[in-house]
């Protein structure tokens, strides 16, 4: 048996539990969020607490760590667009983490291209091979953190990043974030099929 380590949350603090659950909860997607302000900025940054939260209806879920530009957006507009970050416009999305000012678009800072979205206000990387645009579905705050779920109600993905109509992961190219200031790209891809009861080994025969 192998000799372990107990970690208590109420004893070790946020902060470090934070940096531990980082270091564990691995490798996570990251949302590249696109939202705009109330008085019509467009915010653009990255969170890595993000997951399909239900496919009928298609929801996303993103979580703000601490009140957040992209949070105070959706809470004021009710819309947000998720782009995938993939890995040649690494630098650009670690570059959209930065605390810019709330008046300062990152899409401008950064130097990144709007594409118009169809359904939504907030636009699009136009140089991200999927976006997701969203409606809010429903915001649960957990104190200093919240968690944001919405409907997505249109999808775009680039024709390259297509093989038989279906999104390639090799194609999409996705990074993901890792602990501390580690970010994770695609290794070995495995295909394992999973295995239905009756062709388990001892299985019953119906």
């Amino acid at each position: 048996m192998m000799s372990r380590i107990d970690f208590d949350p109420a004893e070790i603090g946020h902060g470090q539990f934070y940096s531990l659950l980082t270091s564990v909860v691995v490798p996570r997607p990251i949302a590249w969020v696109s939202t705009r302000s109330a008085d019509g900025t467009d915010n653009l940054a990255p969170h890595s607490f993000f997951t399909v939260s239900s496919c009928d209806p298609p929801i996303v879920q993103f979580t703000s760590i601490g009140h957040k530009d992209s949070l105070r957006n959706v809470q004021a507009t009710g819309e947000f667009v998720v782009s995938l970050a993939p890995a040649p416009l690494k630098t650009e999305v670690n570059a959209t983490g930065t605390d810019f000012p709330s008046d300062i678009s990152e899409f401008d800072a950064v130097g990144l291209e709007r594409e118009p979205s169809l359904r939504v206000g907030p636009p699009r990387v136009a140089a991200s091979p999927v976006a997701l645009e969203c409606t809010l579905q429903t915001i649960v705050s957990f104190g200093r953190d919240t968690v944001v779920m919405g409907r997505v109600v249109h999808a775009v993905v680039s024709e390259t990043a297509l093989r038989d109509g279906r999104p390639a992961i090799d194609l999409l190219k996705p990074i993901s974030r890792l602990g501390a200031n580690e970010w994770g790209h695609l290794g070995e891809i495995e295909k394992i099929n999973r295995i239905a009861y009756r062709d388990w080994p001892g299985a019953s025969p119906e």
